[in-house]
């Protein structure tokens, strides 16, 4: 007699309530777990008035004046007081061959408070500089030809950005999505982003999706859960906004708050010197 019959259905109810049981209580036991990272360098942190903070440049871009060719950069710092604990801004510029300045694209959310978009469009030889008193990460650096055609097509990504009248802190859409929609709309641009840019994960209704890089899948659902399988980004998992990871590429960990684990600030594994050590190179030669 099959063993849901003769009262036998209660108590195989009965045990998978238990196993759904002990699954959530696993699941909510883990977000606490990482959640205690963060939570745990926020203490003592100090008050910083963002108005008096330095936005001197680090020296990742080169000034249009001394460099002729396209250049494509992509950033990240941690953002402003408390939220820097868990969470990067990102930001992309790019910069024509001979333009005399780079233009810098981001969203801000006390840009929307004051205009009809967070969508914020700047000017600026220097678009490297510090992210109020953080110093920024070098997350992509592309240039010459290699750079033109991203050059090209970033302009029509940001038009086709889906929130520019929205911002949403956690679990999205910020900054982070609408750097993340603009790697997904140009896959050449090869990039990938930090585990604690928080929004990046953040897809809208699409489920299903590539990951920033272009270079895998990932799951979604509203940016709170997800995971990410890529040969870029490696193996990410998104629990409310805390991922965790690893990359076999890299050799590194994704750890929620501290981002990639161990820490580097160039992650384009210093091609920008190579290229500027190449073009000094090539001017000397010539006559």
């Amino acid at each position: 007699m099959p063993p849901w019959k003769n009262g036998g259905r209660n108590d195989l109810m009965a045990g998978m309530s238990k196993v759904l049981s002990r699954f959530v209580a696993g699941v909510f036991l883990l977000a606490l777990m990482l959640a205690a990272i963060p939570l745990a360098r926020i203490v003592g942190v100090q008050a910083q008035d963002w108005r008096t903070a330095s936005r001197e440049p680090v020296g990742w871009a080169p000034h249009p004046s001394d460099y002729e060719d396209a250049v494509v950069q992509v950033y990240a710092a941690p953002a402003v007081r408390w939220r820097g604990k868990f969470a990067d801004h990102t930001w992309i510029a790019i910069k024509p061959k001979g333009a005399a300045y780079y233009t810098r694209y981001e969203v801000m959310g006390f840009y929307l408070r004051r205009n009809s978009s967070a969508v914020r469009v700047t000017e600026t030889p220097t678009p490297d500089q510090r992210w109020y008193g953080s110093e920024p990460k070098l997350l992509q650096d592309l240039r010459g030809a290699e750079a033109e055609k991203i050059v090209a097509a970033v302009p029509a990504a940001v038009d086709s950005y889906p929130y520019p009248n929205t911002y949403v802190v956690w679990p999205g859409p910020n900054s982070n999505t609408f750097i993340a929609h603009i790697a997904r709309e140009i896959p050449d641009l090869r990039l990938t982003m930090p585990g604690n840019a928080i929004g990046k994960d953040f897809t809208g209704w699409k489920f299903i999706t590539t990951s920033p890089s272009g270079t895998g899948l990932q799951v979604s659902l509203g940016g709170a859960l997800g995971v990410i399988l890529a040969a870029d980004e490696g193996l990410e998992i998104n629990i409310l906004g805390l991922v965790i990871g690893a990359n076999p590429r890299t050799m590194s960990l994704t750890l929620p708050s501290v981002g990639r684990f161990p820490g580097q600030a160039d992650w384009t594994n210093g091609l920008h010197q190579v290229k500027a050590t190449g073009d000094l190179a090539a001017d000397m030669q010539t006559p």
